[in-house]
């Protein structure tokens, strides 16, 4: 997994600090994820570093704060590195959200760096009940390649699960009222509006996998969906663990998942967003199998984000591809 280290930290901070009167007083492009209008000084300013906040946070304060995603549509958030600007935008913000792990141990950094006391911080990984990273049959890990032992690991992906989505969506509604008390009302009702069509995507959702003849998935890539597949029961196999730095595996994993779709007579390999699908591919025409794209939600591309694309939307494109891939 690829992280900041201390140095490359301090020279950012530095880099951030000899620029910043420059970044306040003109523009330029940014590399943020943000609305399209300018921030306001009496909105709420609310930084995420990845998608899935970002959109609980827009889908509760709508035009009442200003909310930024640090990632960039398209982006990958393992291989992200925070820039000056991305730094003084949390260092500008009201309520900060990040989903924690080691994929984004940059923050504490960060965080460390300057007083960060008035800024309202919400670390997901946090609200929510975690695991650790499994390892399953066929799976190909570091350890295989290196011999040796891994350090415990847990899986920060907690918002592929529809109830921790829920328990963040209104941890982020109660960091709201809190912090403009005058609007409290208006994000109580969003919330409870939101938090609605969560359950109701979640009720599609385990309807599809109850009528399916099977359990099981094949991922032909990276594993972030671990809460996902506990919540509603599924079986999988998958090339590598959710923040996996491998991006090739080996031929025995390749062959492994070739003969778990031939043997269980699985019609669909998956992918994730924003990955090349190679490795899916490749199982594909050594298989019947079609390929599908699975989404972790940790990321949309530009032509979503200018559709307007919801975590919900993205949930609902799941359960559509579970019904090709269960029955």
């Amino acid at each position: 997994m690829k992280y900041l280290n201390i140095k490359k930290i301090t020279a950012v901070l530095l880099a951030a600090a000899a620029i910043s009167s420059t970044l306040c007083s003109c523009g330029g492009d940014t590399p943020t994820y943000e609305k399209d209008s300018p921030d306001e000084p009496d909105k709420l300013k609310i930084v995420t570093t990845i998608f899935p906040p970002y959109d609980f946070s827009r889908q509760l304060a709508g035009d009442l704060a200003d909310v930024t995603m640090l990632l960039g549509p398209g982006e990958e958030a393992h291989t992200y590195e925070p820039t000056p600007q991305d730094i003084i935008k949390i260092q500008e913000s009201d309520i900060f959200i990040y989903s924690g792990g080691e994929s984004e141990s940059w923050v504490n950094g960060i965080l460390g760096s300057f007083d960060s006391s008035g800024i309202k911080i919400i670390d997901m990984m946090e609200l929510c009940d975690t695991v650790e990273e499994e390892l399953v049959p066929g799976m190909q890990t570091e350890v295989e390649e290196t011999g040796g032992a891994s350090e415990k690991e847990y899986d920060e992906h907690v918002w592929t699960s529809i109830d921790n989505a829920q328990i963040i969506t209104q941890a982020i509604s109660d960091t709201l009222c809190e912090a403009d008390e005058p609007n409290a009302a208006v994000y109580t009702e969003n919330c409870e509006s939101y938090l609605s069509e969560l359950s109701s995507v979640k009720k599609e959702i385990s309807q599809t996998v109850s009528g399916g003849v099977r359990k099981t998935l094949v991922f032909g890539d990276r594993f972030p969906v671990r809460y996902f597949t506990d919540e509603f029961g599924l079986d999988y196999y998958a090339a590598f663990p959710g923040c996996a730095e491998q991006s090739e595996p080996s031929a025995g994993t390749v062959a492994f998942l070739i003969d778990k779709v031939e043997e269980e007579d699985i019609p669909v390999v998956f992918y994730m967003e924003l990955s090349n699908g190679k490795i899916a591919d490749t199982i594909a025409e050594s298989t019947n199998a079609k390929t599908l794209c699975f989404n972790s939600c940790h990321n949309i591309s530009m032509g979503q984000y200018l559709d307007g694309v919801t975590y919900a939307d993205l949930m609902r494109e799941n359960c559509e591809a579970l019904k090709e891939a269960l029955y």
